[in-house]
């Protein structure tokens, strides 16, 4: 038997240029400024000396804290014994959520395929090969971008004629309902009814009233679903249940709420139409193939939230799900990301193919291969657990 005999974590800084923060913490368009992110990188090594790769480029301090206080509790482990790795670090760490296990169970994952010889999603079982996309904006910018209603039908436009055959608005932090209203409208004329589209106010709406605003504009609109609207933070099942009872577009809602049991109670209070999951968030994923069966028992849809190769591994694996984001996108920027993969992969919306669907990527485990002298010299904190 197998065991784990080491994880190794490695964070490190990247740069992405075209880019600001704004006073919601909202990332925007910014020609000129640039970002500084972090990155974690996670090596997790058997008694047999296979090793699993993960690299999560959106784990915050908080995050990567959690994920090495659960690594010590894993050491010595079955390396094959995900399910009771998941229910141990659920239980140890239900004060915080676990959320910082997702890291640990995807490089665990990838163990699993490379020891297997076999992608993750082949694991799994496999449904299918290649995954519909779809554009998911940048927020709305005062900067030149996204910078008007306008600006977003014409990138709409843009991805409608690349193959997209669905595009998500994310609007602008003011959270200004007439203005999310007529953006709503204007580019469903422009493309409505050739391609499927979202709107994300990312809970920048303050009123439950707005939310109502914005949602009829939606109804009108046709659009195919409404997500986290307002400043609830999407935890409310009562007001998002509300909120469905009033509006005829689906309600997308569960982002920030974590793990299958609270997803179960958003579906069985009648809260939300398509169920959210993120393998990065949602304890890897173990914990993200539970709440697409869940969703799949109820006759719903589960839909991923971000991009990357962990989610593109458990959508491929299941039924009951309808697009994989791309996220987030500008024109002229795409979808910036800094280069650790050294396979050829890619989550940027020039490498769809003419009918908007991205490829799965067939090596072993996660399916990728990353660039380790970018993500070693741009390392700033190194700590080891086991060995």
């Amino acid at each position: 038997m197998a065991t784990i005999r080491s994880f190794d974590f490695r964070v490190f800084s990247y740069v992405l240029e075209g880019l600001s923060v704004d006073e919601s913490q909202n990332t925007v368009y910014t020609p000129g400024s640039s970002v500084t992110r972090k990155g974690l990188a996670i090596v997790v090594t058997d008694s047999d000396g296979n090793r699993g790769e993960f690299v999560n480029l959106d784990s915050d301090s908080a995050m990567t804290a959690q994920s090495i206080a659960i690594a010590n509790m894993l050491v010595g482990r079955d390396v094959d014994a995900r399910e009771l790795m998941y229910d141990d670090a659920k239980r140890v760490h239900r004060k915080q959520g676990a959320f910082g296990y997702s890291n640990l169970d995807i490089a665990i994952w990838d163990l699993a395929g490379k020891r297997a010889n076999l992608p993750i999603y082949k694991l799994l079982g496999g449904f299918r090969k290649s995954l519909p996309a779809y554009v998911s904006t940048f927020h709305g910018d005062r900067n030149g971008g996204l910078s008007t209603k306008e600006a977003f039908a014409d990138y709409a436009e843009a991805c409608l004629e690349q193959g997209f055959k669905a595009f998500k608005i994310h609007g602008w932090s003011a959270g200004d309902r007439r203005e999310e209203a007529a953006n709503v409208l204007h580019v469903a004329a422009r493309v409505g009814g050739r391609m499927d589209l979202m709107l994300d106010p990312a809970c920048e709406l303050r009123t439950f009233g707005d939310a109502l605003y914005v949602g009829r504009a939606c109804d009108e609109a046709k659009f195919f679903w409404y997500e986290d609207p307002f400043r609830d933070g999407g935890f409310s099942r009562h007001a998002h249940r509300k909120l469905r009872q009033m509006l005829k577009t689906p309600i997308l809602m569960g982002e920030h709420i974590r793990g299958l049991e609270a997803k179960a109670d958003a579906i069985t209070a009648e809260a939300t139409d398509y169920v959210r999951v993120n393998p990065t968030l949602d304890m890897g994923v173990t914990g993200a193939m539970k709440i697409a069966h869940l969703a799949e028992a109820h006759g719903l849809d589960v839909e991923f939230h971000g991009c990357g190769p962990s989610q593109r591994q458990v959508m491929a694996a299941v039924r009951n799900a309808n697009y994989y984001e791309l996220t987030l996108c500008a024109p002229g920027i795409g979808n910036p990301k800094p280069p650790i993969y050294a396979c050829g992969y890619s989550d940027s919306p020039e490498h769809v193919d003419a009918d908007g669907n991205v490829p799965m990527p067939d090596l072993p485990g996660i399916g990728v291969g990353y660039h380790w002298d970018f993500i070693i010299r741009s390392t700033t904190e190194q700590v080891t657990v086991g060995r």
